[in-house]
């Protein structure tokens, strides 16, 4: 009798801790970043919101969902460009579960993890391929704001359901080591064009310099000349003017002759004079 009130006594404690644990345990906390399922006997019956909440014990349960933002990296994506190059991506996509929407996220992947693997890892290397393969490898590269647009367009095109795609990145592009040396050689023979223009262009200043110079120089030769040659006129115009001038002043004027003898006469009369000759002198009459 004794054994069975003890056994009794046990099972009653044994009920009431199980009972003061549950109630205790009914209690939960749905954090910010979360959002709770609630089941009953394993029945989606609501979405509870951030706080605390009570759950009846045993016959229902939570299971906590994150809506905080989440990163998932794809380091080896394969694609062909346009041009049949093979290329290997570094692709990160930032997301989110939308919180309205977890409810779905429950009933249709379990889990956060189950809808990203279904979901966005599916449609991620789909859409990267196709984006880039209409792109020639060159302009990947050389446009690869606008690559990186339209992969992120294509991606929240092609995730239809309870998440929201923030960003994507295109973080890295891999050609083969052929190409990259190919662009490489590429890339050096052009910046050698570019160089050898740009010497070119420098060589054509200077000329145009020197010839500017040159035509200066000469301009400046040519406007001496004009003006040596314009002196000369008028020195020659000025001497003609005064010899004519002279020559009519003698024409118009005997004495002014004789006057110009006596000035120039030196007062001594010639030692030798020619048989039959005359001897020259001053017309003193004059």
């Amino acid at each position: 009798m004794t054994q069975q009130l003890n056994a009794k006594a046990i099972v009653a404690g044994v009920a009431g801790l199980l009972l003061v644990g549950g109630f205790m345990g009914a209690w939960y906390t749905v954090d910010e970043t979360e959002r709770g399922v609630l089941l009953r006997n394993g029945a989606l019956v609501g979405v509870i919101e951030p706080g605390l909440s009570f759950k009846f014990p045993f016959i229902e349960s939570v299971k906590l969902l994150s809506t905080q933002s989440q990163v998932t990296i794809y380091d080896r994506l394969q694609a062909y460009s346009k041009d049949q190059q093979a290329a290997t991506l570094r692709v990160s996509v930032s997301w989110h579960v939308v919180p309205s929407e977890v409810a779905k996220v429950y009933t249709a992947y379990q889990t956060i993890e189950g809808m990203k693997d279904r979901l966005i890892s599916r449609q991620v290397p789909t859409q990267v391929e196709n984006v880039f393969g209409r792109y020639n490898a060159v302009a990947a590269v050389q446009n690869r704001g606008q690559l990186v647009s339209d992969i992120s367009a294509a991606i929240k095109k092609g995730i239809e359901g309870p998440v929201m795609i923030d960003s994507v990145q295109v973080e890295n592009i891999d050609f083969s080591d052929a190409y990259e040396k190919a662009v490489e050689a590429r890339m050096t023979a052009e910046v050698q064009v570019k160089t050898r223009e740009q010497q070119l262009a420098t060589e054509q200043v200077q000329a145009q310099i020197r010839v500017t110079q040159a035509q200066a120089e000469a301009d400046s030769k040519l406007a001496q000349a004009k003006a040596d040659a314009e002196a000369t006129r008028l020195r020659g115009q000025a001497e003609a003017e005064a010899i004519r001038a002279r020559a009519e002043a003698l024409a118009s004027n005997q004495n002014l002759i004789e006057l110009t003898k006596a000035e120039r006469w030196n007062g001594v009369l010639p030692t030798t004079v020619l048989p039959g000759g005359t001897l020259p002198f001053i017309d003193a009459s004059k």
